[in-house]
């Protein structure tokens, strides 16, 4: 290495779903219109159980706010024993050795003390800490899925931002649910 700055740190993906018109949840927090519609897409592909556990396990720590943390409690805690990073300024408790609570500098989390021991790190939101990876530059890639729903108003994934950013399409999986997943790349990768 030619020594002109640091080593690649870990890949960073966002991952989020939304609805086709932007939103992330509803005004109340709520997310049961990410339920199954019962919607058929016959050219879509579907995953098994399998395919999507052994994938998961490529996923090797979580990042997630204190909001998107709680609700994952709620609905049983699908991040399994991965290290997960709740980002809080919030004073919150876990009985659950696999999640360790930061507040503080972004950059430094996922320089200083992610990056050297984590390749796959995923971001899962919410909306104020996604958008805030990405003022900071600190995505690699935007995994989105689009829901087939219009919500009308809610939580929106992209706030206002005072940047353009670039993004270079990877990929597109269109489900036999009806959800479309946009697999994005930093345009200065």
């Amino acid at each position: 290495m030619s020594g002109k700055g640091p080593a690649k740190r870990s890949s960073v993906t966002l991952h989020i779903v939304s609805s086709l018109d932007g939103f992330i949840a509803k005004k109340d927090n709520s997310v049961s219109w990410l339920e199954d519609n019962g919607s058929v897409y016959e050219a879509g592909v579907s995953i098994s159980e399998e395919e999507a556990a052994a994938f998961v396990k490529t996923i090797d720590c979580y990042v997630l706010g204190s909001r998107t943390y709680e609700h994952a409690l709620e609905l049983g805690w699908p991040y399994g024993e991965t290290p997960t990073v709740v980002v809080t300024g919030r004073k919150l408790s876990t009985t659950k050795k696999s999640v360790e609570f930061y507040s503080g500098d972004l950059r430094a989390l996922i320089d200083g003390k992610l990056a050297p021991r984590y390749r796959n790190i995923w971001l899962v939101g919410g909306a104020l800490l996604c958008q805030r990876f990405l003022e900071l530059g600190l995505v690699d890639e935007i995994k989105l899925t689009i829901a087939p729903v219009l919500l009308g108003d809610g939580l929106r994934l992209f706030g206002y931002s005072a940047t353009e950013q670039g993004w270079n399409l990877k990929s597109v999986v269109a489900y036999k649910n009806g959800f479309v997943e946009l697999s994005y790349s930093t345009a200065a990768a």
